[in-house]
């Protein structure tokens, strides 16, 4: 059942994905809030995706990541923050080193960092590209 969980959340995130090129973008001469506030919720989308599965990961045995050292007395609400904390980090950054992925989390945190450094250039592409149809 978490399995099929995993896999709805991969679905949502690449549907996100793949709606950066059949939204219509409102280009102008300035750049527009909307498309910041698009990039905004690809980022959060983004970042929640990748947490959840990080934490199903994690609950189901795998070693995903390294725990931080402050556990609390709920466990999988522990997990939930580490998740969320590694998540953020990789994806908006190179990650600080207190929370590290391990075995297949390395292979998800390389994903997660390359979607964060190319959603920006496609948005900037996009807007180019909606621009020079105008």
């Amino acid at each position: 059942m978490e399995y099929a969980f995993i896999g709805i959340v991969a679905t949502v995130l690449l549907a996100s994905i793949a709606s950066i090129w059949t939204t219509s973008i409102k280009t102008t001469r300035r750049i527009s809030l909307e498309n910041l506030f698009v990039l905004i919720q690809w980022y959060i989308t983004m970042m929640l995706g990748f947490a959840l599965i990080y934490m199903v990961l994690q609950i189901n045995g795998h070693n995903v990541f390294a725990p931080s050292a402050n556990q609390t007395a709920n466990e999988c609400f522990s997990i939930l923050q580490d998740s969320l904390y590694l998540s953020g980090v990789t994806l908006l950054s190179v990650g600080y080193g207190d929370i590290t992925p391990m075995g297949i989390g390395r292979w998800l945190a390389i994903i997660e960092a390359l979607l964060g450094y190319i959603m920006p250039a496609v948005l900037v592409v996009r807007t180019m590209v909606d621009w020079d149809k105008r």
